[in-house]
């Protein structure tokens, strides 16, 4: 794992982002792998802009677990791909001795990062990881970082070739087989771009033909 300093922040150069980093390398996709990286920048260079206080090595923890549900190794689970990431994040930690409010906080930044208008109330490292996430795939906050940090993190983590649409299909391979998990969140917008099928659930439909007389 590289040790140099990328726009003013560093990879934590701990046994525990060593071995998160060789688990995370070996299991999922360059255009993933690399995403994930870049969300721990992001979040970092974010977190340092807004004056926030955070555990660098919990961030990076996060950051490179929060995709991980979306690999094939879940092909069959049928929890919300979030959740995933985040039991195996929780079992990677627990295996390793650390606090059960550290991993408690790294659950919950992974669990939520798909889930606006929550995250950025919590600890920093469940917000930061949402901002990351967020700045990589749809642009946001990418006004408030400079050129020099976003063209220094993309030099060393690149986007490859058309991302967007990289990362589209790597959300529909990890969702297409639990479409019923995206209910309530904006994953749904991914399988029915990829999929002219499918059926987007309705809240009021499923109040109004629940069992209740009224």
């Amino acid at each position: 794992m590289a040790t140099d300093v990328i726009a003013g922040i560093t990879i934590p150069d701990s046994k525990l982002a060593r071995e998160a980093t060789e688990l995370i390398r070996d299991t999922e996709s360059d255009l993933l792998y690399h995403h994930s990286v870049r969300v721990y920048f992001w979040g970092s260079l974010l977190g340092r802009r807004r004056q926030l206080r955070f555990d660098p090595e919990l961030l990076y923890i996060a950051s490179m677990f929060h995709d991980l549900g979306l690999t094939s190794r879940y092909q069959q689970s049928q929890l919300r791909f979030e959740v995933d990431g985040a039991n195996a994040a929780r079992d990677f930690l627990r295996s390793r001795g650390v606090a059960e409010s550290d991993i408690a906080t790294v659950w919950a930044a992974i669990a939520l990062h798909t889930t606006p208008g929550i995250p950025e109330h919590m600890h920093p490292e469940i917000a930061l990881i949402q901002a990351g996430a967020g700045m990589d795939v749809a642009g946001r906050g990418y006004q408030d970082l400079g050129d020099d940090e976003r063209e220094a993190v993309i030099a060393a983590h690149p986007r490859g070739h058309d991302f967007k649409h990289g990362i589209i299909d790597a959300f529909y391979e990890g969702m297409k087989h639990r479409p019923d998990t995206t209910f309530g969140t904006f994953n749904d917008d991914v399988l029915a771009f990829k999929d002219p099928n499918f059926k987007r659930a309705d809240l009021c439909s499923i109040i109004l033909a629940s069992r209740w007389p009224d």
